[in-house]
């Protein structure tokens, strides 16, 4: 199997090289945001339940310490809503939005990166096909047309092209597969951004009528 793997590249020709270094680099960017990705997923309709119980019984600062303790930017996001309670609508949204703001960059980073290998590896490819032509042409002549070179040269061009080709779509998909687990957990971000001030705001208006109504 390793011999054949060995052939396989070095029949491939020089090209083969960069070919290999862009799918390790793919590969090991791929499985780098795959766990960033997962390490920031949170169950959110739990995590919640369990702040707004919190707040329900005026206990902000376990629900503050809850946000510290709970890893991911999800935490982060509502602990920037919590702090702001007692505000406006407006004003806790704003701090939801800001908080948003910083931590999707975070979850996208590098998989950019990963589309723009999987551009170039067709086009390495194609390149490694064109070289194998040129030297075919300049072959033909010199060996007269001698049918093991030219096989050889075929061979390369061949590789080289089915290479690109396979490696910029297993870039792709990895590529797509990320970005739909980011646009997940923006969606999240959104829901939960929302439900937390509605009950925010709710909860707020509660306590000031309770407080009236004691006076």
């Amino acid at each position: 199997m390793e011999y054949l793997q060995n052939n396989f590249i070095s029949q491939g020709g020089f090209v083969m090289y960069p070919l290999l270094f862009i799918s390790l680099l793919g590969f090991v960017l791929f499985v780098e945001r795959s766990l960033f990705l997962h390490k920031g997923q949170i169950g959110t309709q739990d995590f919640l339940s369990g702040i707004k119980n919190l707040v329900r019984k005026k206990r902000l600062v376990e629900a503050l310490t809850l946000c510290e303790d709970t890893p991911g930017p999800m935490a982060r996001i509502m602990k920037s809503a919590l702090l702001n309670y007692g505000e406006s609508r407006e004003t806790i949204r704003s701090a939801i939005q800001s908080a948003a703001i910083v931590e999707i960059p975070t979850l996208e980073r590098r998989i950019g990166t990963i589309a723009a290998l999987a551009r170039v590896a067709p086009l390495l490819g194609f390149l490694g096909t064109l070289v194998a032509a040129f030297q075919a042409l300049y072959l033909f002549e010199s060996f007269n047309g001698d049918s093991s070179v030219l096989s050889r040269l075929l061979a390369e061009a061949l590789i080289t092209s089915a290479s690109g080709l396979a490696i910029s779509v297993m870039g792709m998909l990895a590529y797509h597969f990320l970005f739909g687990r980011v646009r997940a957990l923006v969606h999240d971000f959104e829901w939960a951004g929302h439900d937390i001030n509605e009950f925010l705001i709710m909860q707020s208006d509660a306590e000031a009528s309770k407080r009236e109504d004691a006076e």
